[in-house]
């Protein structure tokens, strides 16, 4: 096996080394800003510390990559691979990575701030703490994923798919979360607080507490949801599908709430309110 290339600590900005095999290299406290790392196999790499601001790596492969307390901000990182990396306490804020593969990737404390995140694939993904705030998420598949504590305020995660996943403790207050899939997810102690969830599919999942005032759930599923205590005051619910009365009396609703019916709550047993306007 070769000696691994060790780039530790160097000033490198403006590199070239698109479509360079640098596979497993130290590049630990490296500095590459504006560098130019497209299409480059740098899979197996530690980046500990590395600082690669507007770098372009679209289609760079980073499998397995250490990218712990990097800085990749304002970077090209279109369909980059970032398949089981480990990125803690790292930072994509505003960069691009249309189209990445995260799957298996893992991150705690990092953030993706007014990141471009369309189409990734966060894909048994395990997330903490991290910042998705005013991101870009259209899309973005996280099937089976693990997401505890995370922020995702005012973000666009339309169309995008949580099937299988486990969402405890997030936040998601103004999001954009039209026709979402949380199929089968768990989701623990979320707050959906003035989200856009029309056409949500809840059907299967468990959903234990959360906060869904003024959310707008016109259209969403339902169907055999495990619901506990989950808050709907203030919630419009017109034309909510696959409701139950078992499942609206075990959920707190008000005087604001709009039933699925299409007429303010509270939700009263045997009202026939849970069943949706034609």
């Amino acid at each position: 096996m070769g000696t691994r290339a060790d780039l530790s600590g160097m000033t490198l900005n403006e590199v070239k080394l698109s479509g360079e095999n640098v596979q497993r290299a130290l590049m630990i406290g490296v500095t590459m800003l504006d560098g130019d790392l497209t299409n480059s196999d740098l899979s197996g790499v530690n980046l500990d510390r590395g600082d690669l601001q507007r770098s372009n790596l679209a289609g760079a492969n980073l499998t397995g990559a250490n990218l712990s307390n990097s800085r990749f901000a304002g970077g090209w990182m279109a369909g980059v691979h970032l398949t089981e990396a480990k990125a803690d306490s790292a930072s994509f804020r505003r960069a691009v990575l249309k189209g990445a593969h995260c799957q298996d990737f893992s991150a705690h404390d990092t953030s993706f701030f007014e990141a471009i995140l369309v189409d990734t694939h966060f894909h048994q993904a395990r997330l903490y703490e991290v910042n998705f705030t005013d991101a870009d998420l259209t899309g973005a598949q996280f099937f089976h994923a693990r997401l505890q504590h995370c922020k995702l305020n005012g973000a666009n995660l339309a169309s995008g798919n949580f099937t299988g996943g486990k969402v405890d403790h997030c936040t998601f207050p103004l999001a954009k979360l039209t026709d979402v899939k949380f199929n089968r997810a768990e989701i623990t102690q979320c707050i959906f607080r003035d989200a856009d969830m029309r056409g949500c599919d809840f059907r299967e999942a468990r959903m234990r507490g959360g906060d869904f005032c003024r959310a707008v759930l016109t259209g969403a599923r339902f169907g055999r949801a495990q619901m506990m205590t989950a808050d709907f005051r203030g919630a419009n619910l017109q034309g909510a599908k696959e409701m139950t009365p078992e499942q609206l009396m075990l959920c707190l609703t008000d005087q604001t709430t709009v039933l699925p019916n299409g007429k303010k709550g509270p939700y009263m047993k045997n009202s026939g309110a849970e069943k949706p306007t034609s």
